[in-house]
């Protein structure tokens, strides 16, 4: 978290790095505002011309600030780690399939997705699965997951081309880290 020795670090490395340069050691525990402080004070540094890429980081809510700070790559587990204890990240917020309050609920995951496990599961189900530890329950979280991802990323893409992003990142800041 030091940020003299960062930015000596990024100096000696500027040289070196034709294909992209990383941002890592933010992604072990430490307060989110520290590693949103650290970006701040490090990206106007790195070159514009090759990716920046942050490793390890990746909730929703934490891809989309930093791409607002002007990250271009991500690499997490999360996604499919947290899908396969049933925390399962969707356009309204983020559920957890296991609480008991989806044991009969016969919608899909996220009304709002397209993603095959959505088209044919129902929550219950799904909840169902787990419960019973079938291993059908994780695969079809890990899909939802990683199809929420996908979809997030490349609209993300398409808003960034069209000038919009600014307006997509007040819209869903606040609803990608909530809890429902």
């Amino acid at each position: 978290m030091f940020k003299d020795l960062r930015k000596i670090s990024l100096k000696e490395t500027i040289p070196y790095a034709k294909y992209g340069i990383a941002i890592g050691g933010l992604s072990v525990g430490e307060p989110k505002p520290l590693m949103y402080e650290i970006m701040d004070d490090l990206l106007p540094h790195y070159p514009t011309h090759i990716p920046r890429y942050l490793m390890g980081v990746g909730t929703p809510a934490n891809i989309l600030n930093a791409v607002e700070r002007g990250v271009d790559l991500f690499d997490c587990v999360m996604p499919s780690r947290n899908a396969r204890h049933g925390h399962l990240f969707t356009s309204e917020g983020i559920i957890n399939i296991n609480n008991k309050k989806y044991e009969y609920d016969m919608r899909p995951i996220d009304e709002n997705c397209g993603c095959p496990v959505c088209q044919r599961y129902s929550r219950a189900y799904i909840r169902h699965l787990l419960k019973a530890d079938e291993r059908l329950g994780m695969r079809l979280c890990v899909l939802h997951n990683l199809w929420f991802y996908n979809e997030m990323m490349a609209k993300m893409r398409e808003e960034i081309e069209n000038g919009t992003f600014e307006e997509f990142y007040q819209k869903y800041m606040p609803i990608l880290g909530t809890r429902i």
